[in-house]
């Protein structure tokens, strides 16, 4: 998709159809309320189109639609070879579909077109080809009973699992949760965040057109206290799958304590430290630290938003990372030589810059800072770097979800490993370093699930990806991602 230009995306997206009705039972259908709730470009501010706004009356119809689907054994009852060859023509679906798909995001969240038709899009169906490829592959147990007993250890399907998925990789982060709930036979209620809902109800007629049996995937747009609370309260939900923020992943624990306990598995926020040692490749390191803040607008719960710099080179450093955060400028989404999108909407842009606010209270600015009105919208944020920031300072602790880096200074490894783990998150981190024991010694040291060596937010199908401390616990891609929507169940026969 490189090569389209920045008329043709933009003729693409004046043609552009949107899916704005719930996903249950296979077909589209309105609200049972009727109401609806518009979603805005955030790059112009103008409307995309009114989206059904479910609630819990649709929630229930979606939740029974997947429990009859799963109990007919309609989908439950299909082999993992007899799922894996839908999964397949789902990822060709998606591949066959790429411009589209990119522009339901770009539009609906202001990414840039050229991230989401080369990374999100193309992702999608990769991640669906890869769960669904390994699920044939998946062996079963035999104990080691020994005498007249056969003890079989089998991986079964939990039954409706419901996924709430965040807006900043619509369709990626719904495929995450899909893939691989999908491919060991679950039926699935999706709740798409409000802001990015399109994609998702895409994939969902997709999913059918590949061969998925009505009811097994249902999409319900909303918001969160109505859809999401909702979802996350149902007593006949078996699992519920997040990924979003601390505050409502911790929502998500009450709910399932105050109903049916069903299991709750959460990827949520992050405050990823990225750690510069004087040895390393310092234009390499800049250049990929500018890219592990600033892509996706810094909309990245994995976002290396610290950078932690040892005291001989930063001068160094803050000389590089300035000239490449000034070279990225905001621009509009649908052009392919934009370095930089929208922010979400208004609201968060408003967070955003009340970030920034503080930190230049207390911190020193070293470039950017700025909020950009571009083609009417005033959703835009410059890249944007403080140095000298103390680590009690909210810059430095909270999540901040934009275009924002925070600049500390170490002396040691052993100040640096306690700066990067003074943080109640634990998502992801960076070292950067060419002596091979420090590398292997400090990633041993830091509290994260992903410890990315001199380079930043390493990411494959084949590798887990989640959280530890406050930023959750499961694990999404690789083979252990099947372990959430599974239970191991034992048949002991004695004979």
């Amino acid at each position: 998709m490189t090569d389209l230009s920045y008329k043709d995306w933009k003729s693409k997206a004046a043609a552009l159809k949107f899916r704005n009705q719930c996903f249950i039972s296979g077909t589209f259908c309105d609200a049972i309320s009727g109401a609806k709730f518009e979603t805005l470009n955030p790059a112009t501010g103008a409307v995309l189109t009114a989206v059904a706004r479910g609630n819990g009356d649709d929630i229930d119809r979606a939740v029974k639609s997947a429990r009859s689907a799963f109990d007919s054994g309609v989908w439950s009852g299909k082999t993992p070879s007899e799922r894996k060859e839908v999964l397949l023509k789902l990822a060709a679906l998606i591949r066959d579909n790429i411009p589209e798909f990119a522009l339901l995001d770009t539009l609906d969240m202001g990414k840039l077109i050229k991230d989401s038709s080369t990374v999100d899009a193309p992702g999608s169906a990769h991640f669906f080809q890869w769960h669904a490829e390994a699920i044939d592959k998946l062996y079963d147990e035999i104990a080691p009973t020994g005498g007249r007993d056969i003890a079989m250890i089998r991986r079964v399907p939990l039954g409706v699992v419901g996924a709430v998925v965040p807006w900043n990789f619509p369709l990626d982060m719904a495929t995450w949760k899909l893939a691989p709930a999908l491919a060991t036979g679950n039926s699935v209620v999706l709740k798409p965040a409000e802001q990015s809902p399109l994609s998702a109800l895409f994939l969902a007629e997709l999913a059918v057109e590949a061969g998925l049996p009505d009811g097994v995937l249902n999409v319900v747009p909303g918001y969160g206290q109505d859809a999401g609370q909702a979802l996350g309260r149902h007593d006949d939900v078996d699992c519920l799958v997040f990924t979003g923020s601390t505050a409502v992943g911790k929502l998500f624990q009450r709910y399932a304590g105050e109903s049916n306990m069903k299991q709750v598995w959460l990827e949520t926020g992050g405050k990823s430290p990225n750690i510069i040692f004087p040895d390393a490749d310092l234009d390499a390191a800049a250049d990929m630290a500018a890219f592990g803040i600033f892509f996706n607008q810094g909309e990245v719960c994995s976002a290396n938003s610290r950078l932690l710099v040892h005291a001989s080179i930063k001068d160094e450093m803050l000389e590089r990372m300035k000239t490449r955060a000034e070279a990225i400028t905001p621009g509009d989404p649908l052009d392919p030589a934009s370095t930089l999108g929208a922010m979400v909407d208004k609201s968060h842009t408003d967070t955003v810059m009340q970030f920034i606010e503080s930190g230049r209270q207390s911190s020193r600015l070293i470039t950017g800072g700025e909020r950009v009105t571009l083609n009417g919208s005033d959703a835009f944020v410059t890249p944007t770097i403080f140095d000298n920031v103390e680590s009690n300072h909210k810059i430095a602790r909270d999540e901040i979800f934009g275009p924002v880096l925070a600049v500390q200074t170490f002396n040691s490894d052993d100040e640096a490993i306690a700066m990067a783990n003074d943080t109640v998150y634990g998502l992801a981190a960076s070292v950067w370093t060419k002596d091979l024991s420090r590398a292997l010694g400090v990633s041993d040291a830091l509290n994260a699930g992903t410890v990315s060596v001199n380079t930043v937010d390493a990411l494959s199908a084949m590798t887990p990806f989640g959280g530890m401390k406050q930023s959750g616990y499961g694990r999404d891609l690789s083979i252990h991602a099947f372990d959430k929507y599974t239970a191991l169940k034992t048949t002991w026969i004695r004979y």
